[in-house]
């Protein structure tokens, strides 16, 4: 297992500075949709890259300022209107950027960036904020490294945007940056996504509850006596493509194999009751069902998810797990679930997401995030800021088939985890 290691503190030369749109910008309130304004979203997506070359400051300044001509909304600030609605003052004010230097090497940093800390949070300049809704929806920090290295961390409000639109900005600010043309220019209405009226709830959604509910349940993973770890596993085509062979699985892709393992291997690792029902959720990209206009950023996914017993998934083989990952990533992607689930948030607006018996996979191996060129070369790493309960699937650099997970666990699981995601067959 991976070690990680704690981050010396950042010299920062002088205060933020910010950057605002360099060219006039809609004056307007942005609606954010349902799905924008879920309670679980209400965070910024933190990227950490490495990169062997520094860009010039000058270069990252002015073509983040031209490419925020465009991306309008990330230059505004979010507020509330209608008993705590979510929406976007786009007043052009701008995003925060830092600039600072560490006296340290890519390479002592490159191997414990896969396993990071709470200490790497130093890597982005941190906003004094009473509220979430005051943190400006794009803050960049630029770290300059003692051995000519650079470090990018960028933080983009989650309510503003999902995974495939935050990759879709920093594609933009890198193409700018190289003096290239964006290859898709950004879409920002979102009434498309609004409930109907009146609501037609066709379907359940079991693991949405009221917040109040929510409150009351335990999360299974935290403890209180146990702070936790982050940990790091790679797999490549050649793990999976085992994991099909050894149990017999044919017509599934990498995602679903992997999922259902990764699933019933952190289960396998708790001690929980045969008779508990436990989800698996993961987000699935429903642009292409509403048919979303091409360059559309905004969220524009769902959870999908997959349930069981413990002692179902454990009980049957992998075959089985993958058979109830496929089966929620098809009812995700039919027209009627997805408007059904739109109303569902429109007509309740005190749903949250219930994560007390739950497994989340965040799919980050797909969206090209470490293609990412701002004229020097594409990063040696790409990954989060700091490791979180949740799991992510991470994209390798240099071998794009492989697939990389990330999450955090208490040490007492470590071993146990480690052991069930390395066996080769479930039985």
């Amino acid at each position: 297992m991976l070690q990680s290691m704690d981050v010396p503190d950042c010299i920062y030369r002088g205060k933020p500075v910010t950057i605002t749109p360099s060219a006039p910008t809609p004056k307007h309130s942005l609606y954010l949709s349902n799905l924008d304004d879920q309670k679980f979203l209400r965070f910024s997506i933190k990227y950490l890259y490495l990169f062997s070359k520094s860009i010039s400051l000058d270069v990252l300044k002015s073509s983040l300022g031209r490419v925020l001509v465009d991306y309008y909304p990330l230059a505004g600030r979010l507020r509330t209107v209608d008993d705590h609605k979510l929406e976007v003052d786009c007043n052009g004010e701008g995003a925060i950027f830092a600039e600072a230097f560490m006296d340290t090497t890519l390479h002592q940093l490159l191997e414990p960036s896969k396993t990071p800390n709470k200490s790497w949070k130093k890597f982005l300049y941190k906003v004094e904020a009473h509220t979430f809704t005051d943190v400006p929806p794009l803050v960049i920090q630029v770290t300059g490294l003692g051995c000519g290295g650079m470090i990018l961390c960028t933080a983009i409000s989650h309510c503003i945007c999902d995974g495939i639109g935050t990759s879709q900005f920093l594609e933009a600010w890198g193409s700018v940056s190289r003096n290239a043309e964006m290859t898709k220019m950004p879409f920002h209405w979102r009434e498309g996504l609004k409930g109907r009226e009146p609501p037609e709830v066709k379907f359940r959604h079991p693991w949405y509850r009221a917040e109040s509910e929510v409150k009351k349940l335990v999360s299974l993973l935290q403890s209180e006596s146990e702070s936790l770890v982050a940990t790091s596993l790679t797999l490549t085509p050649s793990h999976i493509l085992s994991l099909k062979n050894n149990n017999n699985i044919n017509n599934s892709t990498s995602f679903e194999v992997l999922a259902a393992h990764t699933w019933r291997s952190w289960i396998s690792s708790l001690s929980l009751p045969p008779t508990l029902t436990v989800n698996l959720l993961f987000s699935v990209n429903v642009r292409p069902v509403l048919n979303l206009p091409e360059g559309y950023y905004g969220n524009a996914f769902i959870l999908a998810c997959a349930q069981s017993t413990v002692h179902d998934l454990l009980g049957c083989d992998l075959r089985h797990a993958v058979q109830l990952v496929q089966e929620a990533k098809a009812r995700a992607r039919k027209q009627d679930y997805v408007r059904s689930f739109l109303d569902f948030l429109h007509h309740d607006k005190t749903l949250v997401t219930d994560l007390s018996t739950s497994f989340v996979i965040s799919q980050w191996s797909n969206l090209g995030l470490e293609d990412l060129d701002f004229g020097q070369g594409k990063p040696l790493h790409m990954g989060p800021l700091t490791s979180d309960v949740y799991c992510l699937f991470l994209p390798v650099i240099g071998h794009p088939h492989a697939i990389r997970l990330l999450l955090s666990l208490p040490p007492t699981m470590l071993q146990s985890f480690h052991y069930h995601m390395n066996l080769t067959t479930t039985n």
